[in-house]
């Protein structure tokens, strides 16, 4: 009396020398830290004009970038040029933001500006408040 075979059953015998259990295709690689590194990088270069969008995507970029890098170097992955475009347009995304922060801080912390909240502190109608953003512009411009 024989027994069953069941091909999909993990007590199965191994499958015979030549046959691919993939149906003649290897399985896939990928590197999802290229592919997260280089979706980051692109948001963080998108919205490089607010702080968090800038930051915080770009230096997750980077880091993912470096990551998918190494793994690409140690031959556990591909897509080696993803990560470093990835990690490229973070670094972008973390300069573009560093510098609109540096602009922001410095007007806001400007004798111009103080001038201009005291001026709208006082403004009694929308007359006097157009006044004053038309004087802190002259101030700034000039």
């Amino acid at each position: 009396m024989s027994l069953p075979s069941y091909p999909d059953s993990p007590y199965s015998a191994p499958p015979a020398a030549g046959h691919d259990p993939y149906g003649g295709q290897p399985p896939a690689r990928t590197n999802g830290f290229a592919v997260a590194a280089l979706v980051l990088g692109l948001l963080a270069c998108l919205f490089f004009w607010t702080v968090v969008g800038g930051l915080l995507l770009g230096l997750l970029a980077v880091v993912f970038g470096i990551i998918a890098a190494l793994r690409t170097r140690q031959g556990r992955a591909p897509r080696r040029v993803m990560a470093i475009v990835g990690a490229a347009f973070g670094a972008l995304g973390l300069i573009g933001s560093a510098v609109v922060l540096v602009v922001a801080v410095s007007v806001f912390d400007s004798p111009e500006f103080n001038d201009f909240e005291s001026c709208m502190d006082r403004a009694n109608g929308r007359a006097a408040e157009d006044r004053c953003t038309e004087d802190f512009i002259d101030e700034v411009t000039s």
